[in-house]
């Protein structure tokens, strides 16, 4: 469960083989890393629906080898013209599922478009091949998504449409049995024959919108016209001398550079690792960068984000000066959806992509937009009623973000690209992998196989309870509760923990692939 996987040339990471599959075949076909990632992006919106799909946003981080520039792409939709406050009178929150979650326009097929034509060697036709492939002909219904489908099953039985494609004669699939989507299989083909604006302007978004509508959606078809991603700088900072990326808000990734500027104050190598010093350190560095997160973090083109400040080495020593090796800081907690799937790619020229894709809560909304296959997020969900709130209901806004996929420079070239599944967890996951790879010395497999934890919820009732693996030893777990966290003892190897994956090449030019045993992942390297 420990050995990384190492290739010569290039390397695919997804949380799902047949999606690690599709992306290297479409390296052998002569395309590059990022035909190969939308490749990757598109299947797992197939084999993996309970988790991801086109109807969700993606953020992606993209090294192009011709520039040597590291860009960030920010694939979130923002809310409709006619959704606001008023729509929820008398409620304290929007509703998690159903639809008055689905408030924003899907980004995903819009940043599909964009890293092609910036980016990519193949025409999306040919990248989306496979996914039509596994849509129309079936796949075996993975051990995640039969979990996830039993978990989900109520939800999916509440709207007709949703309950035709996930439960097929009104019955759960048992593992390994056929999955075919053959109206999602047109809706790709239909993409594949007029490309991206078909999505946002053309007979296919008359089809999804006038659905939604049916059904009480906000979205209106001149929402889904505006809908534009944008490239941006992303966000950096330095770690033991490597170089650490970020996309920038309205994701939550600079919470995973604030956490790094905290540990770095610390000799975290003379740390025993699994210890009780090493886990609580890693907690109380992470709870830190979560109070700014949830004080700042919405559209930057609605509120001012103090990103300098908090991401700076001068703020890290104050919050390090703070933590005691003795108690466990108390703060409030707040509700983060856990269903993403994150992969990388590097090919044989260097090229590099990160990227996340999420449909917020598994199943998102629980609401498929008519016959086209395509299951909406409830992203929008996250959003405050409290009108003082940063994060509050507003037109046209985009949401606090969980996505953040991840790179690490070394020498000015990428030497990891990483990320996970799981919302709250997403940068305690990634602090814990990139800490144990550039800290430990640990190939990527044994970081992300090793035991992790998670703290606060994910989603459901507000709590500050620490999950951690029963793989840790009961002296360890014991001697956190002691310092005052709120130990729970979960299985040894707990999916709650998210699904992680990363690639890692060595000085060597040699890539070294990890996946999550806790996913039905693959490393695919030649």
């Amino acid at each position: 469960m420990n050995k990384a996987i190492v290739g010569t040339k290039s390397m695919v990471v997804s949380p799902h083989y047949l999606a690690s599959a599709a992306g290297n075949t479409i390296l052998e076909r002569g395309g590059n890393a990022f035909d190969a990632a939308v490749a990757v992006s598109a299947c797992l919106a197939v084999v993996y629906p309970h988790m991801t799909g086109l109807g969700g946003d993606s953020f992606w981080l993209t090294y192009n080898t011709k520039d040597q520039e590291v860009q960030a792409y920010n694939g979130s939709g923002r809310t409709g013209s006619k959704v606001n406050r008023d729509h929820y009178q008398g409620r304290d929150s929007i509703p998690f599922r159903g639809i008055e979650s689905v408030i924003t326009v899907p980004g995903m097929v819009d940043s599909w478009d964009a890293v092609l034509k910036k980016h990519g060697k193949l025409t999306l036709a040919e990248v989306l091949e496979p996914a039509i492939e596994y849509a129309q002909s079936g796949f075996p219904f993975s051990n995640d998504q039969h979990e996830n489908t039993v978990k989900c099953a109520d939800l999916l039985r509440e709207d007709a449409d949703t309950r035709a494609v996930f439960l097929p004669n009104n019955q759960v699939l048992k593992k390994d049995e056929k999955f075919v989507q053959e109206n999602l299989a047109n809706t790709l083909k239909t993409l594949a024959l007029k490309g991206r604006d078909e999505f946002y302007k053309g007979e296919l978004a008359d089809l999804i919108v006038s659905s939604l509508q049916e059904k009480g959606g906000l979205l209106t078809k001149e929402d889904f016209a505006d809908h534009k991603g944008n490239w941006s700088e992303p966000l950096s900072t330095t770690y033991r001398g490597y170089k650490m990326y970020q996309v920038p808000p309205n994701s939550q990734g600079f919470t995973g550079l604030m956490a790094l500027n905290i540990l770095e104050n610390f000799d975290l190598a003379s740390i025993p690792h699994g210890s009780y010093e090493y886990y609580h350190l890693l907690v109380e560095s992470l709870k830190r960068s979560f109070q700014d997160r949830n004080q700042f973090l919405t559209d930057p083109d609605f509120h001012t984000i103090p990103i300098d400040k908090l991401i700076s080495k001068s703020y890290a020593v104050e919050m390090a000066e703070g933590i005691s090796f003795q108690a466990a800081k108390d703060i409030s907690t707040q509700s983060v959806g856990s269903d993403t799937a994150h992969a990388a790619v590097v090919d044989e020229e260097g090229n590099a992509v990160s990227f996340i894709q999420s449909l917020y809560f598994e199943f998102g909304s629980g609401i498929v937009a008519g016959n086209t296959g395509v299951i909406m997020q409830n992203r929008g969900s996250f959003f405050s009623l409290d009108p003082t709130n940063v994060n509050c209901l507003e037109p046209r806004k985009r949401t606090f973000h969980t996505l953040m996929p991840a790179m690490a420079f070394k020498d000015g070239k990428p030497h990891v690209l990483y990320g996970t599944q799981g919302g709250e967890g997403q940068p305690q996951t990634q602090t814990v992998m990139i800490t144990r790879m550039l800290d430990y010395g640990m190939n990527p497999q044994q970081a992300i196989s090793d035991p992790r934890f998670v703290w606060g919820r994910t989603w459901g009732n507000p709590t500050q309870e620490l999950k951690i693996e029963s793989r840790v030893p009961v002296e360890v777990t014991d001697q956190l509760a002691k310092a005052g966290h709120v130990v729970n003892r979960v299985a040894e190897i707990d999916g709650i923990m998210g699904h992680a994956n990363a690639i890692l090449i060595d000085d060597q030019g040699f890539l070294h692939g990890g996946v999550d045993p806790r996913s039905d992942g693959a490393v695919v390297g030649r």
